[in-house]
C-alpha cells in the first residue's frame, strides 16, 4: 500500500449529528442531511483501482456492525477516545501502521471532495511534508502527511476560526514544509446551507423533505 485516505465517519444519530443545524432542521432533519453528506462523500472519494486504499474511521466505537451495513465491503477502524486532535493522530498512526507511505485524512463535511483532490493532496507529498485543505471556516476539510507529526494535532483549540492558522504556525516551528490546496465551504451552519445552496440542492433531490427543510431554513424556494 503506497496511498491511503482515512475518512473520519460518524454514525448519523439523531441529536448527536449536525448539532448546530438541529434548531433549523430539527434532530432527525440533521441526522438525514449528515447521512446524505456522508454518502455522498464516501462516493466521491471511492478510489479507483490502484489510485488509493480507504479506511473508515468511525465513532462511536459500538457502531460497527452498524457502519458495515451502511458501507459494506469498506475496511473500517474504529476511533479511539479523546479530543479530535488525539484521534486523527491516531488514525494517522494506524495508516502508517498499516504500512502507508503518504496518508490523507478527511471528514464527512465537504461533499465537493472528490478522489482527484484526494489524489492531488497526497501527490502534493512530493514537496511538501504537510498538505492542508483549508476550510472557509478557519478549520481545514483535508490533512496529508507522509510520516506521522502527533505534535501537529496536540493542544489546538478545535472547533474555532484559528484551527488552519495555528496547525500551520505549529508546521512552521517543526520545520515542516506546507502546501494548500484550494479552499471549500464545509456544511456545519445555516449561512453554510445558504452559501452552498446551488451545489446543494441537486444532492438533496432524493429526499424532497429534506429539501424543504433546507429551503425553509435558509429562507429559499
Amino acid at each position: 500500500m503506497r496511498d491511503l485516505l482515512l475518512v473520519f465517519l460518524k454514525w448519523p444519530e439523531p441529536g448527536a449529528t449536525k448539532t448546530r443545524l438541529v434548531p433549523a432542521l430539527g434532530t432527525e432533519g440533521a441526522a438525514r442531511l449528515y447521512r446524505l453528506l456522508a454518502e455522498t462523500g464516501m462516493e466521491a472519494t471511492r478510489p479507483r483501482e490502484r489510485e488509493y486504499e480507504r479506511l473508515l474511521c468511525f465513532a462511536p466505537q459500538d457502531a460497527r456492525e452498524r457502519i458495515q451495513a451502511w458501507f459494506p465491503g469498506e475496511a473500517l477502524w474504529a476511533q479511539p477516545e479523546g479530543d479530535l486532535g488525539q484521534r486523527m493522530a491516531a488514525a494517522f498512526d494506524e495508516g502508517f501502521r498499516r504500512g502507508a507511505e503518504r496518508v490523507a485524512l478527511v471528514g464527512t463535511d465537504v461533499p465537493w471532495v472528490s478522489r482527484s483532490l484526494v489524489a492531488r493532496g497526497l501527490a502534493a507529498l512530493a514537496s511538501a511534508d504537510l498538505v492542508l485543505g483549508p476550510a472557509h471556516d478557519g478549520g481545514y476539510y483535508l490533512v496529508a502527511l507522509a510520516r506521522p507529526w502527533p505534535e501537529l494535532f496536540a493542544g489546538v483549540e478545535w472547533s474555532t476560526p484559528g484551527v488552519l492558522a495555528a496547525t500551520r504556525a505549529r508546521a512552521g516551528r517543526l520545520g515542516l514544509r506546507d502546501h494548500c490546496l484550494e479552499p471549500m465551504r464545509d456544511i456545519d451552519t445555516v449561512d453554510d446551507l445558504r452559501d452552498t445552496w446551488e451545489r446543494l440542492e441537486p444532492l438533496l433531490a432524493p429526499d424532497p423533505d429534506l429539501r424543504q427543510k433546507v429551503a425553509q431554513a435558509i429562507g429559499g424556494p
